[in-house]
């Protein structure tokens, strides 16, 4: 059982000063990053400073790794315990079930019991997008990614600012998780580092759509990451009153109950409010789904 993070820092492998900063800059989860932050030339390096930095202190929360999709034995053997599993771009069925296969190996080396490491699996081509269903239900796979800047390429899509265009996309890849039982998805990272109202009416959006945490380049992005997928007092209070007045009409005999507003209630909104509640708990009080044998 993992704790469900709201937002996950990227930082480039090969820069031992950022990495080992990095815990203390208020994100819920680390991604050390060995794919596309780090040159062809500085692999070999940036595995070396990642397999440090996870034999040394923490800091605060999770420490994946996103792997390079055709390096997954050489990346996957920077893995200590004090991981929380890998990231895998380019996500598609067969290349999660070598992952699978490597972090067997890995975890039988250090000793630990089997599906110790967890795999977040980025969506990033089109394949990925149609078999999005069989990635979900995948071996180790916790949660989905979306990787919107590597999709735009291979479609040839033009997007906008608010990214209209992704939005069929992003709804296959949150049914997905849901129908495989898995944690709702990460939402991809936003570049405009210098808009601040932007980062949030787009994680907003993001929200809205079924995504319940982001990916961030940049450390201060975290606190409206953070902010927007954290239920306000409101909105956490509305959903405490609803629960109660279920509750209620339960106790006498009744599936459903009317709001001060006069909107009917019933079991079906049940789900939407408890989330609200477990989300305000904050990401150490509610956990991702265990893993499960496929």
């Amino acid at each position: 059982m993992r704790p469900v993070a709201r937002s996950y820092l990227y930082v480039p492998g090969d820069r031992a000063d950022l990495v080992g900063r990095a815990g203390e800059r208020g994100a819920d989860a680390l991604v050390l990053d060995l794919e596309d932050a780090v040159t062809p030339a500085h692999k070999e390096r940036a595995r070396r400073t990642v397999a440090d930095a996870l034999t040394g202190p923490s800091g605060t929360g999770q420490r994946w790794v996103r792997i390079n999709s055709d390096q997954v034995e050489a990346d996957v053997g920077v893995l200590s315990p004090a991981a929380a599993g890998v990231w895998v771009p380019k996500a598609e069925p067969e290349l999660l079930r070598a992952v699978d296969r490597a972090l067997g190996a890995v975890e039988r080396r250090l000793g630990l019991a089997e599906r110790t490491f967890g795999v977040v699996a980025l969506i990033e081509t089109a394949r990925g997008v149609l078999t999005a269903p069989q990635v979900a239900a995948a071996p180790r796979v916790l949660r989905l990614g979306l990787g919107e800047a590597d999709l735009a390429g291979e479609l040839g899509l033009q997007p906008g600012p608010d990214r209209v265009e992704f939005a069929p996309i992003r709804s296959q890849v949150v049914v997905a998780s849901a129908a495989a039982g898995i944690v709702a998805p990460v939402g991809p990272v936003e570049t405009a580092l210098r808009d601040p109202q932007r980062l949030e009416r787009t994680t907003g959006l993001l929200l809205r759509q079924g995504f319940r945490a982001r990916s961030a380049i940049h450390p201060g992005q975290l606190a409206t990451i953070n902010a927007v997928f954290t239920p306000t007092p409101a909105e956490v209070a509305a959903a405490r009153a609803v629960l109660d007045a279920l509750d209620r009409a339960g106790r006498d005999g009744s599936g459903v109950a009317v709001d001060a507003d006069g909107r009917l209630l019933d079991r079906a909104v049940v789900r939407a409010a408890a989330e609200v509640v477990r989300r305000a708990e904050g990401p150490r009080m509610v956990h991702e789904m265990p893993v499960t044998d496929n």
